[in-house]
């Protein structure tokens, strides 16, 4: 069973460029056939899919968010990364990491989530 783990600041001000970083137990992210993603809940919204590095280091992004993010990994440390540049109010919302299983097509491991709140 793959385990995940989210980490970072809970409170940014506008302007301000969120990172997280989930840090992946029990599997290697650069295993086929497995990717791993950052996904997101609004508050009162449903799930947006953010983006996606794959096991061979290629990303993938939301159109609607591709010119404020990024999405890297640290190998040795197992662990994948989000940044999210000039982040608003409206980019408040529970963050989640989780690893999608190409044969399944889904996602099957989640992290528990973190809240990230956007106030002045």
């Amino acid at each position: 069973q793959a385990q995940l783990q989210e980490s970072g600041p809970g409170l940014l001000k506008p302007s301000q460029t969120l990172s997280l970083t989930c840090t992946v137990s029990s599997g290697s992210i650069t295993t086929s056939p497995y990717a791993w993603s950052w996904i997101r809940q609004p508050p009162g919204k449903g799930l947006e899919w953010m983006g996606t590095i794959a096991d061979d280091g290629l990303t993938y992004y939301s159109p609607s968010l591709k010119s404020r993010t990024s999405i890297s990994r640290e190998t040795s440390k197992n662990e994948f990364s989000l940044q999210l540049i000039s982040v608003t109010p409206e980019d408040a919302a529970v963050y989640f990491c989780a690893r999608h299983d190409r044969r399944l097509g889904a996602n099957d491991y989640w992290g528990q989530g973190t809240q990230v709140t956007v106030s002045s």
